[in-house]
């Protein structure tokens, strides 16, 4: 039995981890949960053990996974802990402030494990495996990758930035775009793979918040391929939706914060996903489970995890600098490999009438 703990119990926690692990009660079980709110870790923790302090729980019931939901800015120290402390990491995204702080993170990893994971569930649905195993060289089914469409418009009021940490640069890194967005985005990498170029805009065009609460960007793909990528929290009809047009194929999503094989359309004839497994945390988990009794490298992690930080650090320089950004860029001297904003923290601001 894999005993995991989890640091963080607010919403994400309870809603999203605890359903997780029940699902795979007969593989993990949950010993103990750190909260500041010792009240709040006690009652997320039921008959497990409850802490106010992740080290002292670290050093205490020596977990085989530390499940990270705490606010992003607390991600760095409490993941790397725990992985020095011999645990593997499941990180809440967005996993750090920064790509330079994801570079820490990973780095704490041993050379064959602990691991570091980051929660990115979207792309493990049966749907998005279907999409990959029928896209992706060799062969090609469904013909040579040409566009994709890339879509997070959600909404979000006033009440959801009263929370003290939500929508500043030093707490969440970034705005809507790494925060929302980053797994619509995640998805449309890991099937159209590595990007080359993007020129984006951002702005904060009605939320009461420092960072961005729109922004919208082209990007050029290593493979030639182009795509349109879109976040919001400004848009009353929610939905998130990713196109794929292929030379002999249209794979469309339409969701809002989870799919399954339903909410699938392709005009491939091919388009057969063989189960259908939604995209859930469930469902990541039990893939993190798989890998941890094989001893291997988890999915979503290492250079795979470090594909959708860096995809939006390259978003925010280009927002920022307001010209095109190229993947080989985004190097340690790039002021924003260290921070999203890169250290210039204003752009586009309409007035809010």
């Amino acid at each position: 039995m894999i005993r995991a703990a989890m640091v963080g119990a607010g919403a994400i926690a309870a809603h999203s981890h605890v359903p997780a692990l029940r699902a795979h009660r007969d593989r993990v079980e949950l010993v103990a949960v750190a909260d500041v709110d010792e009240a709040r870790a006690k009652a997320l923790a039921g008959g497990a053990a409850a802490y106010t302090d992740l080290g002292k729980l670290l050093d205490a019931e020596r977990p085989d996974l530390v499940i990270v939901c705490t606010p992003p800015y607390l991600h760095v120290e409490q993941a790397i802990a725990a992985l020095s402390a011999g645990a593997w990491v499941w990180c809440e995204k967005p996993a750090a402030l920064s790509l330079a702080e994801f570079d820490r993170m990973a780095a704490a990893e041993g050379a064959g494990g602990p691991y570091l994971s980051v929660v990115y569930q979207q792309r493990f649905g049966s749907g998005a495996e279907h999409l990959r195993a029928l896209g992706g060289a060799p062969g090609r089914p469904l013909g040579r990758p040409l566009l994709a469409l890339c879509q997070t418009t959600w909404h979000r009021g006033d009440d959801y930035y009263a929370v003290p940490y939500r929508g500043k640069w030093a707490t969440e890194g970034g705005g809507t775009t790494v925060l929302h967005g980053v797994h619509q985005m995640d998805l449309m990498l890991s099937v159209f793979g590595d990007w080359a170029e993007i020129r984006a805009m951002a702005g904060r065009l009605d939320r009461p918040i420092e960072t961005e609460d729109v922004s919208l960007a082209m990007v050029r793909f290593d493979n030639g391929a182009m795509g349109s990528v879109v976040t919001s929290v400004l848009s009353p009809r929610q939905e998130s939706y990713l196109r794929f047009d292929f030379a002999d194929a249209t794979v469309e999503l339409r969701h809002l914060y989870g799919y399954r094989n339903a909410d699938w359309s392709s005009t491939s004839p091919l388009w057969s996903p063989p189960e259908d497994v939604p995209s859930t945390h469930a469902t990541q988990l039990g893939l993190l489970l798989d890998a941890y009794e094989r001893g291997e490298r988890p999915p979503a992690s290492g250079a795979d995890a470090r594909r959708a930080m860096e995809f939006v650090t390259g978003l925010y320089a280009s927002a920022f600098t307001g010209r095109p950004v190229l993947r080989a860029e985004i190097t340690p001297d790039s002021p924003f490999c260290h921070r999203l904003d890169g250290g210039i923290e204003t752009f586009f601001t309409a007035a809010r009438s």
